[in-house]
């Protein structure tokens, strides 16, 4: 057996820690706050729950690839789902309209056809080459060694508009189709379109919130780590990756104890990452590059807790936009802002007909709330408070032109900043996820998931991609150098009813 520390209990942390110990490794998690789950974790106020970073997954129907590796991690039956609208489980507004993306192929094309008449052939090629790009990856379908390399290359080195453009004439559904990119912050020129295509799959198959909370997701995995052996200690903070002239020896935490290990597994930034190790064996060339990674934008977000059975629950998501166009919203000025916003329920039971809490969430920089970093959280000053009710306003007031009336249903409200998630995750500038997918900087603009450190391997969104899908299919690939992928693949397979 043996022995694995895993720095950092987010997605990525937690599901490499339920794969190695069900496969015999010594698995110790640990955590430097006091909830584990990352971005999957939650919180409380005035007894309403909110989440913090999912808020909702694909691909999660029976026999469908979320529910696959669900069952490998044991935690299908643990938690529970509940659908998004099928027949619309994404709306975009935009210049007036609404547009509804439904689940399947064929609801899809009917849909949007029926919304643009004129490009339904248009769409039909634009839908085939989404299902081709995510089927040439045998990580995002789970076909073993069936990876098309031709496919995968190409569509990683073609930001999204590039493709669409040269599909799509009608400008406006152009802009339609990528109305969910706050999902992937995804930026002109910049994304690539393989990004798109994974997560338009991905909820195009199916799409649902979790009852009850994301952290159900984390506390199942916490227990899948448990029952085979292996732990999630909360409160132990790692402050140094300990390493001789050859390789990792451990860890240190909170400054003091040393956790011996063999395998060494980082769930944290990067950045963070390379700031716990002070070694020869990580090259300064490498360090610099990591440190100047551009980071994709932070968020600033709005929780809403309704008053009692006054809004009715919303079985989408709703991702509005202030201007003729999503791309560009990262862009702004003190004037401009918010360019646009997502705007989602939380799923508190099954079957809920009125929302108790929701979110409203728009883009920020961290250099918007750079002034006040050093400070602790709930002591960050009046002039920290005063500058997120001005923006908490500006929100709602935005929110308030397409659902008139909300403001008088709001009970209470909370606000995050990006210095709030630099604080609780510890990302990089704050960022919501991560390290930017840029195809002009090529292979300078990923992270491997091996390091100089024969015994130290990364994992978590900054590896592959964010999200549920993306994460597990890091977990994947870190856990391969461990296990083999082939073996993976099998365990997954076995696992299915």
């Amino acid at each position: 057996m043996k022995k694995v520390i895993i720095i950092g209990s987010g997605l990525g942390g937690l599901t490499c820690g339920a794969i190695l110990s069900k496969n015999g490794y010594d698995v110790t998690v640990l955590e430097q706050s006091a909830q584990a789950g990352g971005c999957l974790q939650c919180f409380w106020r005035k007894g309403a729950k909110f989440e913090t970073g999912m808020h909702f997954i694909g691909s999660a129907a029976k026999g469908q690839t979320i529910y696959r590796l669900m069952n490998y991690l044991e935690i299908k039956d643990e938690v529970e789902l509940m659908q998004l609208d099928p027949n619309g489980y994404d709306v975009v507004a935009l210049q007036g309209q609404q547009f509804r993306f439904a689940n399947g192929r064929e609801a899809f094309l009917q849909q949007m056809g029926d919304a643009f008449p004129h490009q339904r052939d248009n769409l039909a090629k634009y839908f085939d080459v989404v299902e081709q790009v995510a089927n040439a990856s045998s990580l995002h379908s789970l076909k073993y060694a069936e990876t098309d390399d031709m496919v995968n290359t190409e569509y990683q080195i073609r930001p999204i508009n590039e493709v669409i453009d040269s599909i799509i004439t009608d400008p406006l559904l152009r802009k339609v189709l990528v109305g969910n990119l706050p999902l992937y912050a995804a930026e002109l020129n910049k994304t690539p379109f393989s990004t798109h295509a994974f997560i338009m799959d991905f909820y195009n198959q199916s799409a649902f919130r979790i009852v009850g909370g994301s952290d159900h997701i984390a506390k199942a995995l916490q227990r899948t780590i448990e029952r085979h052996g292996g732990s999630v200690k909360t409160r132990h903070k790692v402050t140094r990756i300990v390493c001789n002239d050859t390789h990792a020896e451990g860890v240190e935490v909170n400054g003091s104890l040393f956790l011996p290990a063999e395998i060494i597994i980082s769930d944290a930034h990067p950045v963070r990452t390379l700031e716990l190790l002070d070694t020869p064996l990580i090259r300064p060339a490498f360090r610099k590059r990591v440190n100047q990674m551009p980071q994709s934008i932070g968020g600033f977000s709005v929780y809403l807790h309704f008053k009692e059975n006054q809004v009715p629950y919303m079985n989408h998501n709703y991702y509005a936009y202030n201007g003729d166009s999503p791309w560009g919203c990262e862009d702004y000025d003190e004037h401009s802002w918010p360019k646009g916003f997502l705007y989602m329920h939380f799923c508190a039971e099954r079957e809920a007909q009125w929302a108790k809490t929701g979110v409203v969430l728009s883009y920020m920089h961290m250099k918007d709330v750079e002034r006040w970093q050093g400070t602790s959280i709930g002591h960050r000053g009046a002039e920290y408070e005063a500058f997120k009710e001005q923006k908490a306003q500006q929100l709602l007031d935005s929110l308030e032109h397409h659902f008139p009336g909300i403001g008088n249903s709001i009970e209470h409200y909370y606000t995050s900043t990006p210095l709030t998630y630099l604080d609780y995750t510890g990302t990089a500038q704050g960022s919501m996820y991560g390290i930017a997918k840029d195809v002009n900087l090529g292979a300078a603009g990923r992270i491997p998931h091996r390091t100089k450190v024969p015994n130290l391997l990364l994992t978590g969104q900054n590896i592959n991609s964010h999200g549920m899908l993306g994460v597990l299919v890091g977990t994947i690939v870190t856990c391969s150098e461990l296990l083999t992928a082939k073996k993976i693949y099998e365990q997954i397979e076995i696992g299915v009813p």
